[in-house]
């Protein structure tokens, strides 16, 4: 039976892996801490006139460069798979529970070991606690976009990859707010409900709404319109991700040089989870028997992030000073070599994988 999502799936694993700018998105990262360290340098005043356009604690400019970024990649998302996670029960079971239940709470635990103690004297002391609610932050937010190049890179099935991304979508609306605060209070960081609840309706709920529409208003002028429209908004996203940065690392830029071993130290955090979660997924579906294309896809979404969700709610709770903003940037920074280096682990163990 050839089902709308079954065509759309089979369309996007014959797409290329990766685009120009995904490929190099942690070269552009780069250059945009050195870009926005700089201006911020030679420009104090811009910037600080930018942070000031605020309204009801959101800033205007960054809240359009987030629905920039994230509204292009949930026209993408088709919750009509949802039916299709039926077809493999045993992986959905294990990246939801990868992705709701063991992620975030280890990387609470992991921020709390690294940051609060083991680097603590590296750090900037009044930082310590906005670091670890961005380090929280960043694994609440399940991977969206990304999770769809890791999976062709692995030859995953694409229908079970579309119907993963859209049930953590659908969780993600509801679960997001509660579980960030269950980790933040169980973090000892204050947490500022009436803004975390405002961040989640403008960075999730309301994009979703208007990524759902515009996709049916597309889709209504034909598949061809509809590919057309998603070429051309597609770097939108990675544009707007990266003048957020721009903005981000001017307002970081004095810490950063003060203390320039900052985001070597973050890293180390989030490379641990990363690993972790990848293999704990990889092996769980091998253990429940599983197939390898099921398997790539439901541990790279249990090791990648929804980065642009997480800088948006940080800047959103905490603002572009904090410590919590510059730690979801790192995982920007890093995603994509250390997703290729699991890539290549998983492709590589294939032969273990079908091993009995």
């Amino acid at each position: 039976m050839n089902t709308p999502n079954m065509a759309a799936a089979r369309k996007a694993a014959s797409k290329p892996a990766m685009s120009f700018f995904e490929r190099y998105l942690s070269v552009w990262v780069a250059l945009c801490i050195v870009v926005g360290i700089v201006l911020g340098q030679l420009l104090p005043g811009v910037f600080q006139a930018i942070g000031r356009m605020e309204y009801a604690q959101v800033n205007l400019p960054v809240g359009l460069l987030i629905w920039v970024m994230i509204v292009p990649m949930l026209v993408k998302v088709d919750f009509r798979a949802l039916h299709e996670v039926r077809r493999h029960v045993r992986g959905i079971g294990v990246t939801l529970f990868v992705n709701w239940l063991v992620k975030p709470f280890t990387m609470a635990l992991l921020a709390w070991l690294f940051v609060k103690h083991l680097f603590a004297p590296m750090l900037p002391a009044a930082q310590l606690d906005s670091y670890v609610a961005g380090l929280i932050l960043l694994a609440a937010a399940p991977c969206t976009a990304m999770v769809f190049v890791w999976s062709r890179l692995t030859g995953g099935d694409p229908l079970f990859t579309l119907s993963q991304v859209a049930l953590n979508d659908s969780i993600m609306i509801i679960a997001f707010a509660p579980l960030v605060g269950l980790l933040l209070g169980m973090s000892a960081i204050s947490v500022p409900w009436a803004t975390l609840l405002t961040s989640v309706a403008l960075y999730i709920v309301i994009p979703v709404v208007l990524a759902q529409l515009l996709r049916k208003a597309l889709l209504a002028r034909g598949e061809a319109a509809f590919e057309a429209a998603m070429a051309k908004t597609g770097p939108w996203s990675i544009a707007a991700l990266l003048a957020t940065l721009v903005l981000l690392f001017a307002f970081q830029g004095e810490a950063i040089l003060k203390q320039p071993l900052v985001i070597a130290l973050l890293a180390v955090p989030i490379l641990i989870q990363v690993f972790f979660n990848s293999a704990l997924a990889y092996w769980l579906n091998r253990a429940v028997g599983e197939k390898h294309s099921i398997a790539c896809p439901s541990a790279l979404i249990g090791a990648s992030n929804f980065f642009e969700l997480a800088v948006a709610t940080a800047i959103g709770l905490f603002g572009f000073n904090s410590g919590a903003a510059l730690a979801t940037v790192v995982g920007v920074l890093v995603e994509v070599p250390v997703m290729l280096l699991v890539v290549r682990l998983v492709n590589r163990s294939k032969d273990w994988y079908e091993c009995t």
